[in-house]
């Protein structure tokens, strides 16, 4: 290892908790598009996508471009939650080309930088506007790590980090936990109606279409239709988590849209900046936005410099079909790669499932293998992450930018890795 991507200075001084590092072990440098490369002058291909912060790839000149504009005419970049022209632009540009073209009527609250701040929003004023206290969530969600938002969060390793009870949180299954016969809406309805269950009245349910950190779990148009359907008749606030899901992952800007509902409340983050610019937001119909003034608040709340690289991404990307058509045929392509590589070694039991540019290769009989082979393709030049309970889940999170190329050389190494931990296990039994 070259001093330049030695890695002994954050061994020595940063945290024990830093995850990332581990599974990537060198010195970043610089990223364009959807490559990486890192202080030695090597190259990765990027299957990543900062966890899902990056949809327009590393550094979009299209952004880039805009944002030195702004520095070099002394934009503003910290506001708090003021009135500037950053924002205005943004709220106008979010207003014309995502609300009014899905027939929303949502407000905007900018909330801290972070999608567990904007979870944390949504249930403190899902609480508020209805007075009721008990959320409902789902197994295997995840909505961040904040108390509010850990305690929605399904994952075992993350809340016995937490150090006190997790509470006002009710947890049922999420589609297809209970097998593919299973409706497990069944249950959340029984428990409504039945005095007797123990559960009640909840304020609201939070959910993701697609759970990502989950091990890309994909709820059925059925299923979402339904629990809107519940959730409405009851008064029940829906809360729809699009922080990963969200600003075009699955094909539409909202993972929700394919089922064609409206939810109460929206939380996004993640790619809404475009650019990477740490930036929250929590969408709510006007009657759920009963907020005093102040009442949640964030010193960073109005990260200027994040409205003005969101603002350029919706009108670059979202003023025609071209993009969603584009992502579109990507989508067909990766499923149709992923269940060739799951057909070719039919002994390891491999599926796929996913949406839009958000799959995952799942072994649920090797639970390693996944570990194995994003260890081995980061050697051959590849960075892709695993999720899921046991990390069982490959999972590709490119950027919707990727080009054909880059995504088909991507899961060549992903064929190169499969066959090379394959053959070592074989060798070894």
């Amino acid at each position: 290892m070259s001093d330049a991507v030695n890695l002994d200075v954050f061994d020595r001084r940063e945290s024990e908790v830093r995850g990332y590092v581990r599974s990537f072990p060198t010195v970043f440098d610089r990223a364009t598009g959807s490559t990486l490369v890192d202080a030695d002058g090597r190259e990765y291909l990027d299957f990543f996508a900062g966890a899902g912060v990056l949809n327009y790839g590393h550094n979009n000149p299209a952004f880039t471009r805009a944002l030195i504009d702004y520095l070099e005419r002394d934009g503003i970049i910290h506001g708090l939650d003021m009135a500037t022209s950053a924002k205005r632009a943004f709220i106008e540009a979010f207003e014309r080309l995502i609300l009014a073209p899905r027939g929303l009527d949502h407000k905007l609250q900018f909330t801290g930088p972070t999608g567990a701040n904007a979870v944390e929003a949504a249930l403190k004023v899902a609480r508020q506007a209805t007075g009721r206290s008990t959320v409902v969530a789902f197994t295997n969600a995840f909505h961040g790590l904040s108390l509010g938002a850990l305690a929605a969060t399904g994952n075992s390793h993350y809340r016995s980090a937490a150090g006190q009870s997790l509470d006002n949180v009710v947890r049922l299954p999420y589609d297809g936990y209970l097998g593919e016969n299973v409706d497990t809406l069944d249950l959340f309805e029984k428990m409504l109606d039945d005095p007797g269950s123990g559960l009640d009245l909840p304020a609201a349910v939070i959910v993701e279409a697609v759970q990502g950190e989950g091990g890309i779990n994909v709820a059925s148009v059925p299923w979402l239709q339904r629990l809107r359907a519940i959730t409405a008749e009851r008064g029940i606030l829906l809360i729809l988590d699009e922080i990963q899901a969200g600003v075009g992952r699955t094909g539409a800007f909202f993972a929700f849209e394919a089922a064609g509902i409206v939810p109460d409340i929206v939380t996004v983050s993640k790619s809404i900046s475009g650019s990477g610019l740490p930036m929250s937001l929590v969408l709510l119909r006007p009657e759920v936005d009963v907020w005093k003034p102040g009442a949640h608040t964030g010193t960073f709340r109005g990260n200027n410099l994040a409205f003005v690289s969101a603002r350029v991404a919706l009108e670059t990307y979202w003023a025609n079909t071209a993009f969603v058509d584009d992502v579109a045929r990507k989508s067909a392509l990766l499923a149709a790669e992923l269940e060739q590589i799951a057909a070719a070694n039919p002994s390891l039991g491999l599926t796929v499932r996913g949406r839009g540019l958000m799959y995952g290769l799942v072994s649920d009989g090797d639970r390693t293998l996944a570990g194995r082979i994003s260890k081995d393709a980061f050697t051959r030049g590849l960075v892709i992450e695993t999720s899921g309970a046991h990390d069982e889940v490959l999972k590709f999170l490119p950027a919707l930018t990727i080009t054909d190329d880059e995504l088909l050389r991507g899961l060549a190494i992903v064929r190169e890795s499969l066959a090379a931990v394959t053959a070592d296990a074989l060798a070894a039994s």
